[in-house]
């Protein structure tokens, strides 16, 4: 595989504003946009805009209908992008057998995307939670399998549990929760972890807090928030509820089912790692022909109070990790400028990467403007901006969000072609 020349920059350096001249990209990248111009998911043409020499260009390009993906997607993340996203440039500007790199992987929606299109999975995150959500889906087990390991694991507890807990779980349920737990530990501590204990940690880590009778919890927020104990306690109180008894091993099995289901594939030779994605080193130079990826937004997520729980659950000191959560703007583009650094020693010459940002404080920030701005002088020509506008979905709803006004629902692309 070719590899990238190397390349040394500064993260830190500031980059001055500029306008961009479309004339930097090579035909066949002005080739993917004239498709974008031409391109009509439902009818409808797509409108281009010209902003600092930039083409936006404003369609639905993929559906806003997540069911239409693979069953294997449908693991809950915090401000995730939905697999169209990934799939849409992956069959562009990638063949089968190359790499498609996410240096911000989450719960791993690029990197699945990838494996199930026959590319090479490339991801990195900094939180260790990030692999143990996306390396199972890579290497599934069979459903028989799963169920003749949750058949032989010893469901019963009898030591000190932690009693806060009780706030989201029936006792009961609790002593499986921590009878998983120590099952997990007794196979670390023998070396006898493998697939199968990793897909069902995986599983288990999805089914802790939610809002039906699927999940191991009383009703609560979506699994991918966990609120507080204090916040679950007024929740009960409001709906008085108390938590009721659940069967872990039975949820664990159903869900299993339920991701096992979709069209089997291959992952090929994945490479994940728990890294900054300003220094992925684990990942080769010039072993990405795409980046897929989306960086945390300006002050709007906080991951490490959402997944609070699931670390405890896989004895990760969340205190340990050192989350990116910006909340200056000139922090946020110091913040992107090395992720491009690094993008462009792993992207490889002629590659694509394709940068997702959200609008915020009512569109006041424009990150799109602000990542174009972080490739100056580095060895990318910015090509366009892609503006998927789509219906809101639920939980949009759910959180009073207006597409007009806040953009949750729109993605913004950041297109732009490696030297």
């Amino acid at each position: 595989m070719r590899s990238a020349p190397a390349f040394q920059s500064d993260p830190g350096q500031a980059t001055p504003k500029r306008s961009f001249s479309f004339a930097q990209a090579s035909a066949p990248a002005r080739d993917l946009v004239r498709e974008l111009q031409r391109f009509s998911f439902n009818g409808a043409p797509t409108r281009t805009e010209l902003r600092g020499g930039i083409p936006f260009l404003f369609n639905e390009f993929w559906t806003a209908k997540q069911r239409q993906a693979h069953r294997i997607h449908e693991i809950s993340y915090r401000a995730c992008f939905k697999p169209q996203l990934p799939e849409f440039f992956i069959a562009r500007l990638t063949t089968p057998g190359e790499g498609v790199y996410d240096p911000f992987m989450g719960r791993g929606t690029t990197a699945i995307q990838a494996a199930i299109m026959g590319r090479r999975p490339l991801g990195a995150d900094i939180n260790p939670l990030s692999p143990m959500l996306v390396r199972p889906r890579l290497n599934a087990p069979r459903q028989l399998q799963v169920a003749a390991r949750l058949a032989h694991i010893d469901w019963r507890h009898d030591s000190e549990m932690r009693e806060d807990l009780l706030v989201f779980y029936h006792r009961e349920t609790l002593r499986q929760i921590h009878a998983l737990q120590r099952w997990f530990a007794q196979r670390m501590a023998a070396g006898a972890f493998d697939a199968v204990d990793d897909w069902i940690r995986m599983i288990a880590l999805n089914r802790l807090t939610g809002h039906s009778p699927g999940f191991f919890s009383v009703y609560t927020l979506p699994p991918n928030q966990a609120v507080s104990c204090h916040a679950q306690r007024k929740i009960n109180a409001k709906r008085n509820q108390a938590p009721p008894l659940r069967d872990v091993a039975a949820l664990i099995a159903r869900k299993s089912a339920r991701l096992l289901a979709g069209p089997p594939f291959q992952a090929g030779d994945a490479i994940l790692t728990t890294a900054s994605s300003a220094s992925a080193r684990a990942i080769p130079d010039g072993s990405a022909a795409l980046a897929v990826t989306s960086p945390p937004f300006l002050d709007v997520v906080d991951y490490a109070q959402d997944n609070w729980l699931r670390c405890w659950f896989a004895d990760i000191d969340v205190d340990a990790v050192r989350l990116s959560v910006c909340r200056d703007p000139a922090d946020w583009c110091a913040f992107v400028r090395a992720a491009f650094v690094d993008l462009a020693r792993i992207v490889r010459p002629g590659g694509h990467v394709a940068f997702e940002v959200g609008d915020v404080r009512k569109g006041a920030v424009e990150l799109d403007m602000l990542a174009l701005e972080q490739l100056a002088g580095l060895p990318f020509a910015p090509l366009a901006v892609a503006v998927n506008v789509q219906e809101f979905t639920k939980t949009a709803h759910c959180w009073g969000v207006d597409n007009n006004r806040k953009g949750a629902n729109t993605n913004r692309i950041v297109l732009a072609r490696r030297h």
